[in-house]
């Protein structure tokens, strides 16, 4: 992905940061407990399955990280971007 179409993406996931590389997105998600944030991963990994897309994710009690990255390429794709706006619209989303 190009440095403008990576900009463009990026501006249209607030919260979404790119790791320095520009390889990977990634947000943190926090939550008020450990059942809402496994709540999170639950619904996070419908996405994944439904996109064939399956990010890392660090998992803790109140919070949740979750990155993209398309290992195939070598980098970030607009597959990505689609699995991010849409973890971001989850009812359990909150951010941090």
């Amino acid at each position: 992905m190009d440095a403008d179409t990576r900009t463009r993406m990026l501006a249209a996931l607030p919260g979404w940061l790119p790791d320095p590389e520009n390889k990977l997105i990634g947000r943190r998600f926090g939550f008020a407990n450990f059942y809402q944030t496994m709540a999170f991963v639950d619904a996070v990994a419908e996405i994944a399955h439904a996109q064939d897309h399956h990010p890392e994710m660090l998992v803790g009690y109140d919070a949740c990280t979750v990155s993209f990255t398309t290992h195939s390429r070598g980098g970030l794709t607009l597959n990505d971007a689609i699995c991010a706006a849409q973890v971001s619209a989850l009812p359990e989303a909150t951010g941090e």
